[in-house]
């Protein structure tokens, strides 16, 4: 029998030796998730994010992605539509925890699911990098340290790569809703 580990902040399982990862279906290197586990998650998510659309008369197009161990949600129109009102940051949020609800009430297993819409994702990434810049800009201008505001476990990691990318270091600090990044020198 394969020996695994917890991973108490994803609360997946992680194969800890090569036995565990050899299985029928390739293992994408996130969470130890199987592609075929994170495509079933992602076709459960957009089944439910389709009933959505469809209840609230919006139009969409779904595209599901597997990667880094998360299914990857993105829900683009074509046209000009009203999807726009669904965009916004914290709807887009709110739309994720109920998707991943969903799935997880499907599948039994906690989901790590992301959910874009209307490019939400590429927008505040976007407005993160910035956060980053002008955080970067203050210690170099000689602050010890620089706070940014509280975030979303997903925004801190992409607040983390970007840090990393400038020769940095961060850290993330408080509990639950107040839980923010630091940047610092390395």
């Amino acid at each position: 029998m394969a020996e695994t580990t917890h991973d108490v902040e994803n609360e997946t399982p992680v194969p800890t030796s090569d036995e565990a990862v050899a299985t029928e279906a390739t293992v994408d290197e996130g969470a130890g998730r199987s592609v075929t586990q994170l495509e079933e998650e992602g076709d459960i998510a957009a089944d439910y994010i389709e009933e959505l659309l469809d209840i609230t008369d919006l139009d969409g197009d779904i595209d599901i992605d597997a990667r880094d161990g998360r299914a990857y949600l993105s829900v683009n129109s074509s046209q000009d539509s009203n999807l726009r009102l669904l965009s916004k940051p914290e709807t887009v949020n709110a739309l994720q925890e109920l998707t991943r609800i969903a799935v997880q009430a499907k599948t039994g297993v906690f989901s790590r699911l992301i959910l874009d819409v209307g490019g939400s994702r590429q927008a505040r990434e976007a407005e993160l990098s910035l956060l980053v810049d002008r955080a970067v800009d203050r210690i170099e201008g000689g602050a010890e340290s620089a706070a940014l505001p509280p975030m979303s476990s997903y925004e801190r990691k992409l607040v983390h790569d970007l840090v990393a990318a400038k020769g940095l270091s961060s850290a993330s600090e408080g509990e639950g809703s107040d839980r923010h990044t630091v940047i610092s020198r390395a």
